[in-house]
């Protein structure tokens, strides 16, 4: 059973919303390289844009930094598909030179999905991928509504296959994926489909590992997991109980014990500083069960938390989580994952505290109803459609054919700002954030610069 541990990705943005800086890390790399995991997830996601906007790094050498510490583990990051790690989607050469820098820079595991299942927006990103020599895996996003059933799940499983992924995960990102269902889906696959089925799920609900159990009974590759200092609540199971548990049943995980409880030592006083700063929320960490009936992820949930506290308004937040499933079902139950979840977030957030259901639409729920973030699962309600479209009809193909090239034109307004590649894509990925970057990057170099030659 190949265990990925999360530390460095998804547990930190699930508890910490993604503030870990390489500095924290840097030194138990070495340990992890030696701890036997199948892969390390440390990248993608909303780390990237964590990097430039809050914590002052530049996201590809941080890729690079860690890969080079990373001898014997593969490295893994989450692609959201033709949105990249932003939250619309990217031309096609973007996309495509996005996953081939990736690959170049250290990336091994490409987890590539998309929020609405609608697999016509990950084949750019999946045929990239493969080309430039990394190991493409499609993404099923979990989810339950009136729409999503097992059928639906294996039918987008064959077309995985068929598109030439290397593996498949089943991505739960709220937790709600019960053991039974999990043992069905696994099974259902693996019946119809060649492709070694990976499970990612969150203790949010307390269902985890209980539900890891189970896909490994139903012959699962792999799971997700989060060393655990950083595990339980919004994260992943712990790492260190997973395998005790799986090894007592026969399986072998391939990773040492000991090692992985000196990572965990290690991890144990970062854990502790973010908690002294206040960025590590007990309120993430306590199991969830009405996340069964609302379906929130854990990365959405700590933010939703963080934007009311913000607002001073966090006793709206029950009044939120009753919000989201509506707006959900307004919008044709679309999965709750990055970016929709965010924007069904912030759209309840909004129609609560105005008092009023959708007296002020987000541009990006405008853009999702014109058919610009793919094909929605289910119907939209037709009174909001038509608030937004007025008589207009919805786009039915791919929005990602109507975009222009970027590349270029972003490489021109960069000039010399831009030093690499690299620079670019982080400069179309987050324009504002990244020219910040650039801007303190500079300042630093001038400084450093002018104190050596006055020295």
């Amino acid at each position: 059973m190949h265990i990925t541990e999360t530390v460095l990705r998804d547990a930190q943005q699930s508890l910490i919303a993604t503030r870990m800086p390489f500095d924290d890390f840097e030194a138990v790399l070495d340990e992890m390289d030696r701890a036997g995991y199948h892969s390390i997830e440390c990248w993608g996601g909303a780390t990237f844009d964590s990097c430039l906007r809050y914590l002052n790094e530049d996201p590809w050498e941080r890729l690079r930094k860690i890969k080079s510490h990373m001898k014997n583990t593969k490295l893994q990051m989450l692609l959201r598909g033709q949105n990249l790690l932003g939250y619309h989607h990217y031309s096609d050469d973007t996309v495509r030179r996005f996953v081939r820098k990736s690959v170049e820079n250290g990336m091994d595991i490409i987890r590539i999905f998309d929020a609405l299942n609608d697999l016509r927006n990950i084949e750019t990103a999946v045929d990239e991928c493969i080309k430039a020599g990394g190991h493409a895996q499609g993404c099923i996003c979990y989810t339950l509504s009136p729409i999503h059933n097992l059928e639906m799940f294996v039918s987008l499983g064959k077309q995985i296959g068929q598109m030439g992924c290397n593996s498949l995960c089943i991505k739960d990102m709220a937790g709600i994926m019960s053991p039974q269902e999990c043992y069905d889906l696994v099974t259902a696959l693996r019946q119809n489909i060649r492709l070694p089925i990976y499970v990612h799920t969150h203790a949010t609900t307390g269902l985890g590992y209980m539900t890891y159990l189970k896909a490994a009974e139903a012959g699962a590759a792999g799971i997700d997991c989060a060393t655990s200092c950083f595990s339980g609540g919004t994260s992943q199971p712990a790492t260190e109980s997973i395998v005790y548990a799986l090894t007592q049943m026969g399986y072998d995980c391939g990773v040492n014990a000991q090692e992985l409880n000196r990572i965990n030592n290690f991890f144990l006083p970062v854990k502790e500083k973010f908690s002294e700063n206040g960025m590590f929320d007990p309120y993430v960490l306590s199991t969830k069960t009405d996340a069964l009936i609302y379906q929130i992820p854990g990365g959405m949930l700590s933010n939703l938390v963080a934007q009311l506290k913000a607002q001073n308004a966090i006793d709206k937040l029950d009044a939120v989580l009753d919000e989201t499933p509506r707006v959900r079902a307004d919008l044709g139950y679309p999965p709750l994952v990055t970016p929709l979840s965010q924007m069904v977030g912030v759209q309840a957030t909004v129609n609560v505290l105005l008092g009023e259901r959708y007296k002020s639409i987000g541009k990006e729920i405008k853009s999702y109803i014109k058919g610009e973030y793919g094909k929605a699962p289910g119907t939209i309600n037709p009174e909001l459609a038509k608030k937004v479209l007025g008589g207009e009809q919805p786009m039915t193909g791919r929005f990602a054919e109507t975009l222009a090239p970027e590349y270029e034109e972003a490489k021109a307004h960069l000039g010399s700002m831009a030093r690499c590649e690299e620079d670019v894509l982080s400069y179309i990925a987050f324009p504002q954030q990244a020219e910040q970057y650039f801007q303190r990057r500079e300042n630093t170099f001038t400084a450093s610069y002018t104190i050596k030659e006055v020295g």
